[in-house]
């Protein structure tokens, strides 16, 4: 038999205080979240009979989450990040935006300040002997017109599936930069071919993964912001074709429309083009990133 109290009014009236209602310090908006979270978390001890056990190892679970600064991983494995995508997208949808290259997840491995380069770049510091990589396209506004002066902040891992700053053995910027598009609105870089990868073994994102019976693999991918003003702010990153894993991306992240396909050119080298189009911008804001805490961003 399942007992429920936490509808009752005395345990509702209890939230309420715990949460700050009432009283006149505080965030009222953080009140009105963290009473919402502690009336869904009760509701899910008593619908799921939670036991105390289970209570415990949860929190227990958060506390080696937030050690190893993995909570935006679970996140993203999880498909929440991918939910905050689909939601502006039905947003977008009600407000009449359409058109433009997808958005999709960011990823927790962002590092501001890159260095700016104009019209093309050297992305990698020449210490990573992996298969060398012509990127290189336009960014281009709904009437196909370039933009002129956009920023394409790229990103993207190593070899190895590692990345520059959380990954004390590589240079500082590696495989990150900031290029001003040219007068045609293109960006050209030059850099290594990035390898796939998978959460930590020993972390506790890839822990819940094996308990829901799934793996954390990603496929070779390559992370960009896209600016330019005027225009709505881009996030977005695009899988490489021919990956095992390009539409089992366990972060949630591969998209109709955001594919790089690969071109095999002589001496080893490969080409991938892709273009970006933007959509224009109605408000002010439109025009930046989300707030959202990154490493190295000022305030």
């Amino acid at each position: 038999m399942t007992v429920a109290i936490s509808h009752s009014p005395e345990v509702q009236a209890f939230f309420a205080k715990a949460a700050g209602i009432g009283n006149d310090q505080g965030n009222p908006r953080l009140k009105q979240i963290v009473l919402r979270i502690l009336q869904d978390s009760a509701r899910l001890i008593e619908d799921l009979a939670i036991s105390d056990d289970e209570f415990w190892q949860a929190v227990d679970y958060l506390n080696r989450l937030g050690s190893r600064n993995e909570a935006g991983l679970l996140m993203a494995g999880l498909g929440l990040e991918h939910f905050l995508d689909l939601l502006s997208d039905a947003r977008d949808s009600q407000a009449g935006y359409s058109g433009g290259t997808p958005r999709t997840i960011e990823g927790p491995l962002y590092v501001a300040g890159a260095p700016l380069c104009e019209g093309e770049a050297q992305l990698d510091d020449g210490r990573d002997t992996g298969q060398p990589m012509l990127l290189e396209g336009q960014v281009l506004g709904l009437d196909g017109q370039p933009l002129v002066g956009a920023i394409v902040d790229v990103w993207h891992a190593n070899t190895q599936g590692l990345y520059s700053y959380f990954d004390s053995n590589q240079s500082a910027y590696n495989l990150r930069r900031r290029i001003r598009t040219d007068a045609q609105g293109r960006y050209r870089a030059r850099s290594i071919v990035p390898s796939g990868y998978g959460c930590p073994t020993d972390g506790p994102t890839q822990a819940c993964l094996d308990q829901l019976g799934r793996h954390g693999q990603r496929p070779a991918h390559i992370h960009f912001f896209i600016s330019a003003p005027g225009y709505r702010h881009l996030t977005t990153q695009i899988n490489l074709a021919g990956d095992e894993y390009l539409w089992d991306d366990f972060a949630h992240a591969t998209r109709d429309g955001l594919v790089g396909e690969v071109e095999q050119l002589e001496g080893g080298v490969v080409r991938v083009v892709f273009n970006f189009c933007l959509q224009p911008a109605v408000h002010a804001e439109d025009e930046q990133r989300s707030q959202r805490p990154r490493a190295l961003q000022a305030g």
